[in-house]
């Protein structure tokens, strides 16, 4: 049988240096096969090391829900029809970030074999890592000098590359610019414009009953991403770099007293308590939305649905004065520790990151690219001239806490915030909370 992976201390950060030396412990007890049988009966494959990269072969391609139509799968199908004997098979999985990650870790937790190349949110890198879900990938084959620097370094664990990068985010506001156009208000670039330019559509026949300002607000991880900008913009954080907390501050207090007061005042609609992604985009596009806080993929919906003259996007207003701190994003490619073809997969995620890959995703699937030089081509900025506007985001934007527990963190933050939004508790309150609860996970 396959050697029984050691059982990773339980630490948080990805500073502790009990996870180094844990971490560096396992992966010598690797067994450096590539096989096992996988199947009924038989033993599974165990985890390999950084240069065991054996095994071709059919395997599989895991990510969320693809919601462009079929895009993905042609690209596949250009790899299968170049590498015959080396098939790959797209599985999706919901379109929640929450549930993605879930199928992979308990596809993980059974040490099975059904998934090969698999999407990793960003934030979720230092906890697959540390429980050696996925293994460490040669960086020499991957990294080249147009991989933006920020973008490259979610993929790192103990400053070692466990996941490629290969499509980053950060948050851009989607706008109705038709509506803008009628009530003749210009596009709002702070807070108070884009409250008063709200109140100008309402004020327009057919728009008074408009919702104003949207995100992602219901209880999932788009809180975390949603209300951590906020507190963000107005100073705040959860942590500092040495993993202390750092939330119970007047900043943060402050951005989540902006936000409740967005809800409360109504001009972020109160239907957003429920809203994800999809559910916002759909208000907007059926205008019943003015503004919305959304990532870049929304672009080529937009586009179908609405055409390029109803809608326009720019970057996320100053609050207070203070530019607003996008949250980053982004997914990467991690290999699966119980792969059998690990060469096929490495060979996979090359080609899946190559300039090519890389622009067919922007141009079918509005996929924020991983590569500078693309938001700087000629070709690309013509097709889609909000490129610049999604650099700057991602030049300013902040990443969420790299905690190898992040699922209990991101809990916490939404436990302690969602009463607050729904005008059950005072910020002040919310804050305190949530100070005591990320201290306990400490």
């Amino acid at each position: 049988m396959a050697p029984t992976l050691p059982h990773l201390p339980r630490r948080r950060f990805i500073q502790s240096s009990a996870v180094i030396a844990a971490l560096s412990a396992a992966a010598a007890c690797g067994n450096g096969g590539s096989g096992g049988s996988g199947g009924s009966g038989g033993s599974a494959p165990s985890a390999a090391s950084a240069d065991d990269f054996t095994g071709t072969g059919p395997i599989t391609w895991v990510q969320g829900k693809d919601n462009s139509g079929g895009k993905v799968q042609e690209r596949i199908d250009e790899w299968n029809e170049l590498y015959p004997d080396e098939q790959v098979t797209l599985i999706e999985l919901s379109a929640e970030a929450d549930q993605q990650r879930q199928s992979l870790i308990n596809n993980a937790q059974t040490q099975s074999d059904a998934y090969d190349v698999i999407s990793v949110d960003n934030v979720w890198v230092a906890e697959f890592a540390a429980n050696q879900w996925i293994v460490p990938l040669p960086e020499d084959d991957l990294k080249n000098d147009d991989i933006v620097e920020s973008v490259w370094e979610t993929g790192l664990y103990m400053d070692t590359l466990y996941a490629m990068p290969f499509a980053t985010d950060s948050s851009i506001m989607f706008y109705r610019k038709d509506f803008l156009e009628e009530a003749g208000v210009e596009v709002p670039t702070t807070w108070d414009e884009v409250k008063a330019a709200i109140d100008a559509v309402r004020a327009v026949p057919g728009h008074e009953n408009i919702g104003g300002f949207g995100g992602q607000f219901a209880k999932y991880e788009g809180l975390t991403c949603c209300a951590s900008e906020f507190i963000n913009t107005a100073g705040g954080s959860f942590y500092d770099d040495e993993g202390n907390v750092t939330i119970n501050s007047p900043e943060a207090i402050a951005g989540l007293q902006t936000l409740i007061d967005g809800f409360k005042d109504g001009y972020i609609p109160t239907e957003a308590l429920e809203w994800k992604e999809e559910d916002g985009r759909n208000a907007f596009e059926s205008g019943d939305l003015l503004f919305y806080r959304q990532w870049p993929y929304q672009y080529a919906n937009n586009v179908a649905a609405l055409g390029e003259e109803k809608f326009g996007v720019a970057a996320l207003p100053t609050i207070d004065g203070n530019a607003f701190v996008p949250t980053l994003g982004g997914h990467n490619c991690g290999i699966s520790a119980y792969s059998k073809n690990k060469a096929t997969a490495l060979k996979f995620v090359q080609w899946w990151t190559t300039q090519e890959s890389e622009k067919y995703a922007l141009e079918t699937q509005t996929l924020a690219p991983v590569l500078g030089s693309l938001y700087e081509d000629a070709e690309m900025l013509e097709k889609f001239p909000y490129l610049p506007t999604l650099r700057e985001s991602l030049d300013s934007a902040k990443g969420r806490p790299k905690a190898v527990s992040y699922g209990d963190v991101t809990a916490a933050i939404q436990d302690a915030l969602y009463p607050a939004i729904q005008q059950q508790a005072t910020a002040e309150e919310a804050i305190a909370n949530l100070e005591t609860s990320l201290k306990a996970l400490a």
